[in-house]
């Protein structure tokens, strides 16, 4: 019996600066050739070591905003005085080629998502203590005392949407939480809805006189 690929799925990952989530998703998408990551246009700068149309496509304000205007964003949100938005285009061809497809953005983004695409799923990465994320932020030495004191209130602020989502991991152990993520999309993957039109044919087989 021939079985095709599916569709593939969003998944949504959200997280607090710090929280270990870019980690998390890259050993994620490593494990897994069907799973990649939605590359976003940002106007923040380009830091080091980051390549553009791998980690972001880094754009100007105006160009930002004039895609904006013109309706290429399926989601945009402004972090840090800085702008994110997600491309229709390219998501769409994703998913239609059967990828699964994650979107690393944050709760604002999310819940614009949530309402543009109902069968999307969502996963919160938590620190395991707020002692913990803030020693993850001091340790990366990018950023000041009063720097980090903002990324650790926004962090917070965050962090208190963490029940909007479908599934909530605590990254205290790498390697438990990166197998509590891929038994997420493994269980995704097993939902009738996402199995519904790739099975027919098995189902007329099974159910017929």
């Amino acid at each position: 019996m021939n079985i095709k690929p599916s569709k593939g799925q969003l998944l949504i990952i959200s997280a607090p600066s710090g929280a270990g989530k870019t980690s998390l998703i890259k050993a994620l998408v490593d494990s897994d050739d069907r799973i990649e990551v939605s590359v976003s246009h940002t106007t923040r700068p380009q830091r080091p070591g980051e390549e553009d149309g791998k980690n972001y496509f880094f754009v100007s304000e105006t160009a930002f905003l004039s895609l904006r205007e013109n309706g290429a964003f399926f989601e945009w949100a402004e972090v840090f005085g800085h702008h994110y938005g997600t491309g229709i285009a390219q998501l769409e061809a994703r998913l239609e080629q059967g990828a699964d497809v994650v979107l690393e953005i944050d709760w604002q983004g999310a819940q614009q998502v949530r309402k543009l695409v109902p069968d999307s799923a969502w996963a919160f990465i938590l620190p395991p203590s707020i002692d913990s994320l803030k020693a993850r932020l001091e340790s990366r030495g990018q950023d000041n005392d009063d720097t980090i004191g903002v990324r650790m209130a926004a962090a917070q602020a965050e962090m208190s949407h963490w029940e909007e989502a479908d599934y909530v991991i605590i990254n205290e152990n790498f390697d438990l939480a990166l197998t509590d993520l891929r038994a997420v999309v493994h269980a995704l993957r097993l939902r009738t809805s996402q199995q519904r039109t790739t099975l027919n044919e098995l189902i007329a087989h099974l159910l017929s006189p």
